[in-house]
């Protein structure tokens, strides 16, 4: 398998996660975001949006999306699951996962934020907007939680939703969020990271990494 991405794309951070959980190999190409790399024509025949990540599995079929792609290899590859059998805990990991992956990230991610300032909005208020999303997602995100007894958000594995918690938690802080609002956020995000999937998948880890 062929991973597009970035070290600080978030959604090509859960992919990694992802992987890593499942024990699967891919090689890791990446696209950089602040020099536009994904808009050249050349991925944009992979990916027609320009974004990461994307996916090629071993017979050329390509993926985006990075909710859809951690689904399909956990409908591929099923241990160790990330999505719960009982239907209604399974909805719960969903919509706590898309509550991140489609109303919290894609409102902070970097092409979002460089419209903002084409349209002349100042670079504090660029950020103070980044921040604020970030503030609503996770609050929402903490009241999901705050009665699962953990350690992880669903219980004493990791599913999608920590799958999407640990990048968002990253980005967050790099918007200057005090996450020690979200507590319970916090403890799913340490017992993720004590996990070698989760740390060998983080930013810093990466061989693009700045």
């Amino acid at each position: 398998m062929k991973l597009h991405g970035y070290f600080r794309s978030s959604a090509a951070y859960r992919v990694r996660i992802a992987l890593n959980l499942k024990g699967l190999g891919a090689e890791h190409l990446p696209h950089h975001l602040r020099k536009g790399e994904q808009c050249a024509p050349s991925y944009l025949a992979i990916n027609p949006q320009g974004l990461v990540p994307a996916l090629e599995d071993d017979a050329g079929a390509v993926l985006t999306q990075s909710v859809a792609i951690i689904e399909w290899l956990d409908e591929t590859h099923p241990r160790p699951p990330l999505l719960p059998k009982d239907p209604l805990r399974r909805a719960k990991v969903r919509a706590f996962a898309l509550a991140i992956a489609c109303d919290t990230h894609p409102v902070q991610n970097l092409k979002v934020l460089a419209r903002l300032r084409e349209l002349g909005l100042p670079e504090d208020k660029v950020q103070d907007w980044a921040a604020w999303v970030n503030r609503e997602g996770l609050s929402a995100c903490e009241t999901l939680v705050k009665d699962e007894t953990g350690p992880f958000c669903f219980g004493d594995a990791p599913t999608l939703a920590d799958l999407c918690l640990v990048p968002q938690l990253a980005n967050a802080r790099r918007f200057g969020v005090d996450v020690s609002a979200y507590p319970r956020l916090l403890k799913a995000e340490a017992a993720a990271k004590a996990l070698p999937a989760f740390a060998n998948a983080a930013p810093e880890k990466q061989p693009d990494a700045e």
